[in-house]
């Protein structure tokens, strides 16, 4: 689909069901060329709506994992000094030792900037990064270039990215950060929004499974103490589990027994907390 001036429109993919809010957000920061800052808990869909973008424009996804010992450099590009002084000293390299450009490696955002096509780079969990890091990268975004001091060289964007950028909310951005960013909290779905996902999954699901599941599944979302609640990947892979098992009757989920837990739950004190909660349910 495309808009009244003729730019492609971003409306969800294959198994990805937004809402128009979200949808209109990301469609007016593509049109301004403005990073696209999302937020919410957990397993609420930030990532995969990248992959989502890339895979309904026919565009490269590139992913920036930040770790928080991350430096800017480390996303822009990397100088393999090591590599140059063992080809210096055997000598059996096809490389010119004396081109330092030859020993010049993308980062993330330079691949980004120097790929021939647009594409979709996603700056994953930018909350574990220092501010240093957070500010100076917006400059770069900024200005779409940045320099290789070593060659005395300036990487200017081919093409400026559509650039999605996620936090978990775990540290407070900068101001200026938060500034030069268009914004959207991702909500965790309502359970009429959750049966449309499931239903894109699961296009055969009987509506009795579906509901159940679905009911199951909050209330598993509800119970007390629990530090990583289910989010809608284990939801997808629990409903999996259940198809698969030929034993599975789904008259089990109404009467309060929830089978594969393990799916639902990835830490021990929450699949204790999981379990006994199942257990009294059913007395």
């Amino acid at each position: 689909m495309r808009d009244n001036n003729g730019d492609r429109m971003f409306t969800g993919a294959s198994k990805y069901i937004l809402d128009d809010e979200l949808a209109s957000i990301v469609n007016i920061s593509m049109r301004l060329e403005l990073p696209l800052l999302l937020k919410g808990e957990p397993g609420t869909g930030k990532t995969m709506l990248a992959h989502a973008i890339a895979e309904a424009l026919s565009m490269r996804l590139i992913v920036l994992n930040v770790k928080s010992s991350m430096k800017l450099i480390d996303a822009l590009y990397q100088y393999d000094t090591l590599t140059r002084l063992n080809d210096s000293r055997f000598g059996d390299s096809k490389r010119d030792v004396s081109n330092i450009e030859d020993y010049i490696k993308m980062g993330k955002i330079g691949q980004s900037f120097v790929t021939p096509e647009k594409v979709v780079l996603l700056i994953d969990e930018i909350d574990k990064a220092d501010t240093d890091f957070q500010d100076d990268m917006l400059d770069v975004l900024d200005q779409m270039e940045f320099d290789i001091i070593e060659i005395d060289k300036t990487i200017k964007a081919m093409n400026r990215p559509v650039i999605i950028i996620t936090s978990n909310a775990k540290k407070d951005l900068s101001d200026p950060f938060l500034g030069r960013c268009n914004f959207h909290h991702i909500a965790f779905p309502e359970p009429d929004m959750m049966r449309k996902i499931v239903q894109v999954h699961f296009p055969d699901i009987s509506r009795e499974l579906m509901d159940n599941a679905v009911q199951a599944f909050y209330r598993m979302r509800e119970i007390r103490g629990i530090e990583k609640k289910p989010a809608t990947r284990e939801l997808v892979n629990w409903i999996r589990a259940l198809k698969s098992d030929p034993d599975f009757n789904v008259k089990d989920l109404v009467k309060g027994g929830i089978p594969y837990l393990g799916v639902l739950f990835k830490k021990s004190p929450d699949h204790a907390l999981a379990r006994n909660a199942v257990s009294r349910a059913r007395i």
